[in-house]
């Protein structure tokens, strides 16, 4: 199934990018076996055709869309990452595709943690907030918004000791934010839209 956003792009950076580019890899390793590390800035450069717009913000869905039709994402040594736009290196030798991509059930935790049961899921959260924004490990808990603005990948979920339960994120804002660059976020909240709005719009690539 591929469907097109009608939503405001993710206007966190360049966050639309490695958001997709961390569940296609995870999709990728599964399938293959092998782990490759695939170009953001190929996204952030070429994928400039439909509402991604670089480092002005973008959508999962259609940057999946982009690597459907462009055959697959070159190598990250083959196309290093820069961090600002840059003009679209045409002909660089595919690494990796996808066949596909698939929408979780908006609103539901339980159909989301199905889908990460069994791969790397792309998820849009609301990053404005200072409980996002200043978290520095542990479960993040408390008040958040559901403004979407950023995207991440939920990599797994779990249960702390104290029976708190919580979703795995990968962020990409580097090692020294959060816990190495993770985070964890509580799960199964009273409110369906999940923590700062993680189960409103997940989706996954297929091989």
């Amino acid at each position: 199934m591929m469907m097109t956003s009608t939503m405001a792009r993710l206007t966190v950076g360049c966050c639309w990018a490695f958001s997709a580019v961390a569940a296609m890899e995870g999709i990728v390793k599964l399938s293959t076996g092998n782990l490759i590390s695939l170009a953001e800035q190929e996204l952030v450069d070429c994928d400039i055709h439909s509402m991604d717009e670089g480092c002005e913000g973008g959508w999962m869905d259609s940057a999946f869309e982009f690597v459907i039709k462009n055959g697959g994402l070159t190598t990250e040594s083959s196309y290093p990452y820069k961090a600002v736009d840059g003009k679209c290196k045409g002909g660089s030798k595919s690494a990796a595709t996808i066949k596909g991509y698939e929408d979780v059930p908006a609103n539901n935790e339980a159909a989301l943690m199905k889908a990460v049961a069994n791969q790397p899921v792309s998820v849009a959260v609301d990053a404005g907030d200072r409980t996002f924004q200043f978290y520095s490990g542990g479960v993040m808990t408390g008040s958040c918004g559901t403004e979407l603005d950023h995207g991440i990948a939920a990599i797994g979920y779990g249960v702390e000791s104290d029976g708190t339960k919580y979703w795995l994120l990968k962020n990409s804002w580097g090692t020294t934010w959060g816990e190495k660059g993770f985070l964890r976020m509580e799960k199964d909240i009273s409110d369906k839209r999940g923590m700062c709005g993680l189960a409103m719009k997940p989706s996954y690539p297929t091989e």
